[in-house]
């Protein structure tokens, strides 16, 4: 029996020691990461997005009635002010929901339903003035 509890003991040491190891080493390399600049390449479907941009205008809608009125409105922030497509100073779900897809579809530069990071850092310099995307263009008839 005491064969049995120190060897357990050797066990959970050594599990441990290992498990500690690990993590400094996790640490130590985020850490070289983070000194060169490193950002990890990340990719976005275009339902995740449009889940993503759902969830940030049910977080602006306080009052839950489906418009970001100009009091819910962000300041200063006129990227949402421009999907307000007919100037009525309020943005509407659906109005939100397809002109924030639109902006996927012009960060989506080569066409295949998902942004790499590769791509939205291109799209802020290489952005076409109308979406190409199929799927945007059936959205816009």
């Amino acid at each position: 029996m005491r064969l049995a509890t120190i060897g357990l003991a050797l066990g959970t040491a050594l599990l441990a020691t290992a498990c500690n190891n690990h993590s400094e080493e996790k640490r130590e390399a985020d850490q070289r990461a983070a000194a060169a600049g490193f950002v990890p390449p990340s990719v976005t479907s275009r339902v995740d997005f449009g889940g993503m941009m759902d969830r940030r205008f049910r977080t602006l809608d306080r009052d839950g009635n489906d418009i970001i009125t100009d009091n819910e409105m962000p300041s200063g922030n006129s990227r949402i002010r421009e999907l307000d497509r007919n100037g009525d100073g309020e943005v509407t779900h659906s109005e939100f929901s397809e002109g924030t897809l639109n902006w996927f579809d012009r960060m989506d530069l080569n066409r295949d339903g998902a942004v790499t990071s590769e791509e939205r850092e291109s799209s802020r310099t290489e952005r076409p003035t109308t979406p190409t995307n199929p799927v945007a263009l059936n959205n816009a008839n």
